[in-house]
């Protein structure tokens, strides 16, 4: 099956593409395109499915940069290949022609960064404690440090989960009103003492609130589409034993 590649006009005329789950080669659970080399499916299908994606890219598969990702504010500046084991952040940034940025989710947002004009990209994993702590930030500033400039900057957030289906805890709320009381918009009332955040709307607050040029969120989520995207609480609601990454790649 071909892959699908969903990409952003926003973006353009950067190559890049956030992936679905679609056209890939492992199976059961992990059917399609899980390009987690943390899942406990098969290595070998795994490592196939990320070539399908260096090829999609038009890279080689070591030309595809990835972090170890913890949900942190940690950024990493590449200028090649990464040799020996993944750092520990949440974000690459680079100005190198040929690499390809890749993240991996399954709820979380994959956001990726350009700034056609100067030449450099970028690509972070942000999920709620990673946007709260700054990553989103923490990115735009290493773009900055290689001669981008946030106002000619845009940003992309692709498949992730939407308020309809993140339902949270009342203590959930405490970590947002302690960065900031108007962090209540984007909270929702659910069932009894339940909430629904918005993870997307307060991932793109943080990016306008930076001073970024445009940033949009693509409106697909992972949760309410098992056929497209892999999902991280779909999985857990299922009681599955483990689940898919989606990846979202940019490359200059």
């Amino acid at each position: 099956m071909t892959l699908e590649i969903l990409t952003s006009d926003l973006l353009s005329p950067v190559r890049h593409g956030f992936f679905s789950r679609r056209g890939g080669a492992s199976s059961g659970i992990f059917s399609g395109l899980n390009c987690g080399t943390g899942s406990s499916d098969l290595a070998e299908v795994v490592a196939l499915n990320r070539k399908r994606v260096a090829e999609a890219m038009d890279v080689a598969p070591e030309a595809m940069i990835g972090v170890h990702q913890v949900h942190s504010p940690t950024v990493v500046t590449v200028e090649g290949p990464l040799v020996g084991d993944k750092p520990k952040a949440d974000a690459v940034v680079t100005a190198t022609p040929g690499l390809a940025l890749t993240i991996l989710t399954a709820d979380c947002q994959p956001v990726l960064f350009a700034d056609a004009d100067a030449n450099v990209i970028g690509a972070a994993h942000a999920g709620w404690r990673g946007a709260l702590d700054g990553v989103l930030e923490a990115t735009l500033d290493a773009m900055e440090a290689l001669g981008a400039r946030r106002e000619n900057t845009v940003a992309v957030i692709g498949p992730t989960i939407s308020q309809q289906a993140y339902e949270v805890g009342p203590e959930f709320l405490d970590d947002f009103m302690a960065d900031s009381p108007d962090n209540t918009r984007f909270f929702a009332n659910g069932q009894g003492d339940r909430l629904q955040f918005d993870l997307p709307a307060f991932g793109l607050h943080r990016l306008r609130q930076s001073g970024i040029g445009q940033a949009e969120w693509t409106r697909h989520c992972t949760y309410s589409d098992p056929d497209r995207f892999f999902s991280y609480r779909r999985s857990t609601h299922a009681n599955e034993a483990d689940y898919g990454r989606l990846i979202s790649a940019i490359r200059l």
